[in-house]
């Protein structure tokens, strides 16, 4: 079968023929229907997080089951599922709350998950360890659902945590309307009464925003004016939530210009910003936070959400040959929401 393959630190992922797997005691073998491209599929490309290649890249994954394993119950072949991305032990506290995110064992774990070291779903077929780690979709098609296995996810479990400080009268600011933030703005709309202000450097970005449901858009590209603008409509009361979809230097450094006192700081993209924390750095009672994923429970909801239609993933679909193209035009920030591999 054809796979997308990272096969090395500063190199180009390839596509390979690899052997179809055949799913083992326990495990499941999934046909993909849709694998989301991620930003941080990039920063695997490009930096060194320790991982072993080969292996097939792919986080966002969602299809249809194809193959039992041994001993696996409450599935089908055929059922519709979203792929659950961080996976876990299954035994610690952490595993056992369905938040493998932040599994205790991760540091003996070979990967983080499939696509993060073990084998992703930029492929035909994805071999998945545990039954535990698929969530049914129902009537969701697995191309449009794939993004929200992390897209929506991410931002969902970062948002649940502000919610006590998000009441009327609030304002969210959302830096980066991509992947993760085109999602984040419609959560924000379904979960909380805010003022929603989206910022980015690209107005088509914005104007995608405004469709979303942001109350103001801004362009950042000026740091200081965009800093000035956002404070002019949070007022003196700052932003209850910066949500840092980015997280490179000048979001962080716009980020920490919006805050307000008693408020949350949420940085999810991974851009490597820094800020120098202490005291006076940020106003008082400022929670800095750098959440990771979401937990299983947490994607059960999001996915009931997108069914209800409440959210939905903007999602452009491309075959799985135009891997390495479709990764060039979201480096260059030509992707609107989210760009779909699809097996042909």
């Amino acid at each position: 079968m054809q796979a997308v393959r990272f096969v090395g630190v500063g190199r180009p992922p390839e596509i390979h023929d690899i052997p179809k797997p055949t799913p083992g005691p326990g495990q499941v073998l999934i046909k993909i229907g849709g694998a989301g491209v991620c930003h941080s599929d990039l920063h695997v490309m490009e930096e060194d997080f320790g991982f072993v290649p080969p292996f097939t890249l792919g986080h966002e994954n969602a299809g249809w089951v194809a193959e039992l394993g041994q001993g696996v119950t409450g599935l089908k072949e055929g059922d519709a599922v979203a792929v659950y991305g961080p996976w876990g032990c299954g035994r610690c506290h952490a595993c056992q709350l369905s938040m493998e995110n932040y599994c205790e064992n991760w540091a003996q774990i070979e990967g983080f998950g499939g696509g993060l070291g073990l084998d992703g779903g930029m492929a035909e077929y994805m071999l998945v360890p545990s039954a535990r780690l698929l969530v049914p979709l129902g009537d969701l098609p697995p191309a449009k659902a794939a993004p929200l296995s992390d897209a929506a996810l991410t931002p969902y479990h970062a948002i649940k945590r502000a919610l006590p400080n998000l009441h009327a009268g609030t304002t969210a600011v959302v830096i980066g309307v991509g992947g993760l933030g085109h999602m984040a703005i419609q959560l924000l709309r379904a979960l909380a009464p805010v003022h929603i202000i989206a910022a980015d450097i690209d107005d088509t970005k914005l104007e995608h925003a405004k469709k979303l449901g942001a109350d103001d858009v801004v362009n950042n590209r000026h740091i200081d004016e965009a800093a000035e603008r956002i404070q002019e409509i949070t007022g003196p009361r700052g932003a209850a939530l910066v949500l840092d979809c980015v997280g490179v230097q000048a979001t962080m450094d716009l980020g920490v210009k919006l805050l307000g006192r008693n408020s949350l700081w949420t940085i999810v993209g991974l851009g490597g910003g820094r800020h120098d924390f202490r005291h006076g750095s940020t106003p008082y009672g400022t929670s800095v936070s750098i959440p990771y994923w979401g937990s299983r429970i947490e994607l059960m909801e999001v996915i009931a959400m997108a069914r209800e239609g409440r959210i939905h993933a903007d999602v452009t679909e491309y075959p799985l040959s135009q891997a390495a193209d479709v990764y060039s035009k979201l480096k260059s920030g030509q992707i609107t929401g989210r760009a779909v591999l699809v097996p042909q």
